[in-house]
């Protein structure tokens, strides 16, 4: 992981949750907005995946479980698209909510992987 990258993607995620959260707390329904929050973090999680399957190519090893970090990237990359499902089948204000707490829920995620790739 590139640990640059990491800060970008907690950051990001961070910022999309709180946006989320704020807007479903105000009494906001899932807009471009909230979804669109969830699809940047969904794409740089894709991201995260490109560069995870090319770093060992290069040199670039994981100090800590691979298994476990695949596991937690495999499972980060599918609740942005749940939740934005959730948020398009269901339209209500807490709908948003669940899209902020996804968000959050991802950078937690980005920070265990970033442990698990350098300790």
């Amino acid at each position: 992981m590139i640990e640059g990258f990491t800060i970008a993607q907690v950051i990001v995620a961070c910022l999309a949750g709180l946006l989320c959260v704020v807007l479903g707390l105000a009494g906001r329904r899932p807009n471009d907005l909230t979804l669109g929050a969830l699809v940047l973090v969904e794409v740089l999680l894709l991201a995260q995946l490109v560069v995870a399957l090319i770093s060992p190519a290069l040199g670039i090893h994981p100090v800590g479980s691979v298994p476990l970090f695949y596991v937690y990237l495999v499972s980060a990359l599918l609740i942005p698209p749940l939740a934005v499902f959730w948020g398009l089948v269901e339209r209500t204000r807490w709908s948003t909510v669940v899209l902020g707490v996804a968000a959050f829920a991802i950078a937690v995620m980005v920070v265990r992987m970033a442990q698990i790739w350098v300790d």
